[in-house]
């Protein structure tokens, strides 16, 4: 079971402890359903930080729009500033779907603008749910339609390990497969660079801290954390995991699946309008 721990100045009072107890003795007893009810400002967002603690699962924290999602996720970070509390909304910050106005004979192509530090922090999300048990996802609901596959996801991931051989040229093709870029000159969230043999990994989800592998031929020889910025280094690590550079990212074999099917659809629909 994982830890969480609740950092407050205060402790539980008034109908709080009652309904602190109540809810968590009917969650262990299986009920699958339960409802909090209680005034604005009656500290409902601090009585489920109390289960959280007690109950020590991970929390899926889902509400209607960005805005409360936004509020939640800063007041969940402060009560657990030592575990992983996550934020998973939509990316973008302007969306226009595709549209025809048959009167003025007029189509509007589809255009969007996404945000590239909400982008980072769904993948930091996904990237958390999988590495941790003491995770607080606080996500809103139309986050969650038109996700990609979260098993095709799990199959790319690279693990690299102090001490073990790996060969350099499988290790940057692999990247490649996972969505990450080669960029030697601007070095950005989602790439990596080549220099010697030293490679540097920024993941897609890290904020400032990238990833540095130096090989003695094809044996890793070390692996630490650096600040992208200052060059600096930060910690040593025996193992790193890393994760795909983006959420809808899919293997080979179902890559080549999907481009069977499509063509054997282009012949179909061809053939009809022939």
């Amino acid at each position: 079971m994982s830890e969480f721990h609740l950092h407050s100045p205060y402790q539980p009072s008034g109908d709080q402890p009652q309904a602190i107890e109540t809810l968590v003795a009917s969650i262990k007893h299986g009920n699958r359903y339960q409802t909090l009810i209680g005034v604005t400002g009656s500290g409902k967002t601090y009585t489920m930080a109390q289960i959280i603690q007690k109950l020590k699962m991970p929390t899926l924290i889902m509400t209607h729009n960005k805005t409360l999602a936004a509020q939640l996720y800063s007041e969940f970070k402060g009560f657990f500033p030592n575990n992983h509390v996550e934020y998973f909304i939509s990316y973008y910050d302007y969306y226009q779907p595709e549209a025809y106005i048959p009167r003025s004979d007029l189509f509007i192509e589809k255009d969007s603008s996404i945000n590239e530090e909400l982008e980072r922090l769904r993948l930091s999300a996904t990237a958390s749910l999988l590495s941790y048990d003491d995770v607080i996802c606080v996500a809103s609901v139309s986050a969650n339609y038109g996700l990609g596959n979260p098993h095709e996801y799990k199959k790319m991931v690279q693990i690299i390990e102090k001490g073990v051989s790996i060969n350099q040229k499988a290790l940057l093709l692999r990247l490649v497969d996972m969505g990450y870029k080669r960029n030697d000159v601007y070095f950005d969230r989602g790439c990596f660079r080549v220099n010697g043999d030293i490679i540097d990994i920024y993941p897609a989800y890290n904020e400032e801290e990238a990833i540095r592998v130096e090989f003695f031929g094809d044996e890793v020889e070390s692996i630490y954390y650096f600040e992208v910025l200052l060059n600096k280094k930060l910690q040593t690590l025996n193992k790193v995991v890393i994760y795909a550079a983006n959420q809808f990212i899919v293997g080979h074999e179902r890559l080549h699946e999907a481009m069977k099917q499509i063509e054997k659809e282009l012949d179909e629909r061809l053939a009809t309008f022939k």
